[in-house]
């Protein structure tokens, strides 16, 4: 047992953190005449080694996670929807957004597309929701800077948000206030060319490509945002604000989280410095459910697909859920930090 839990430590910390690209990057700054742990020398290895982690790992996990998603192709995952119903559809749905678009922006059109192909509201609105929060690069990624407890309880938490926010919308029966251009649309039953294994490494490295040029800016700006708290601002304030000493802690950084746009791996370094300031782990966590699920940006697209009383329904739907989740978090930190 002790053998088991000290190989799984080595994958975390070695493996999946990387830690030896920190120890080799400190040295580094140290050897150039920078004190890697003074602020500046600590902010320029803060930035260095969590944008190569980050991208390294992005690159890895979209490698794998794109040829996954080559099985299921808009029209496949349409059929395997239809396959489905009640609150087992809304579970299929939310499943099947974990291995699709990395940023809630990316996620609007194909909830577009399973709309107009007249899947159930809620089914489409469970996937909207699970798409960019609860990808399985977040888990990874997430496993690599707080652990597997952590990053297990986040995606299990955050499908709960998208099963049960599209189990809500489907009661409620708004399928009137879905925008009548995408209400009356068609969707062409075309049949899907089978790909090759070549085919679908060649369609998973353009997809890292892609993705990765996509991402690079939010990543650089997150990581240099993480960098910044890490070294600069002072512990005590973190603490106050976003500590336990607030109550309100997890409701700030719900609503900090949503006029930003940026994906999971933008948000990430952010929330990594955060905690390692004193921030309470369900307010971190809030922060980058808020961020990556209502962004503004994707809120504005969503606005073009449905009227605003589903919108304003969506938007309280996950603020609520994200904030309880927040605050059960904060309860149970003990358990998993």
């Amino acid at each position: 047992m002790d053998m088991l839990k000290t190989g799984w430590n080595f994958f975390q910390n070695e493996v999946l953190g990387m830690a030896w690209l920190n120890r080799l990057i400190g040295n580094l700054i140290n050897a150039c005449g920078l004190d890697a742990t003074s602020k500046i020398g600590g902010s320029i290895q803060f930035f260095v080694y969590d944008t190569i982690k980050i991208m390294v790992l992005l690159g890895v996990l979209i490698l794998i996670i794109s040829y996954i998603q080559s099985y299921f192709p808009p029209e496949r995952t349409k059929k395997i929807l239809g396959r489905f119903h009640g609150i087992g559809a809304n579970i299929i749905s939310a499943l099947l957004g974990t291995v699709t678009p990395f940023c809630s922006c990316s996620s609007i059109p194909l909830f577009i597309g399973f709309t107009s192909a007249g899947l159930p509201l809620g089914v489409t609105f469970s996937f909207l929701i699970s798409s960019p929060m609860v990808d399985l690069g977040s888990l990874v990624l997430l496993m690599s800077i707080f652990g597997w407890k952590i990053a297990v309880a986040y995606v299990v938490l955050g499908l709960v948000i998208a099963v049960a926010g599209g189990t809500l919308i489907e009661k409620l029966h708004l399928e009137s206030y879905v925008e009548d251009f995408i209400r009356g649309g068609n969707s062409l039953d075309v049949p899907q060319e089978e790909l090759h294994f070549k085919d679908r490494i060649k369609y998973a490295w353009e997809q890292v490509l892609a993705t990765a040029k996509k991402v690079a800016p939010y990543v650089l700006i997150g990581v240099g945002i993480g960098a910044f708290i890490h070294d600069w601002i002072p512990e005590d304030f973190i603490v106050k604000v976003l500590g336990t000493g607030n109550p309100f802690g997890v409701i700030l950084a719900t609503i900090a989280g949503v006029p930003m746009y940026a994906d999971i791996f933008g948000t990430i370094p952010i929330a990594e410095a955060l905690l390692a300031k004193g921030a309470q782990l369900g307010v971190v966590l809030s922060f980058m459910m808020g961020v990556t699920t209502l962004s503004l940006p994707s809120v504005i697209m969503l606005r073009k697909a449905v009227k605003p009383k589903l919108l304003g329904i969506f938007i309280a739907i996950c603020t609520i859920g994200i904030i309880l989740i927040g605050y059960f978090f904060n309860a149970i930190s003990y358990l998993l930090i």
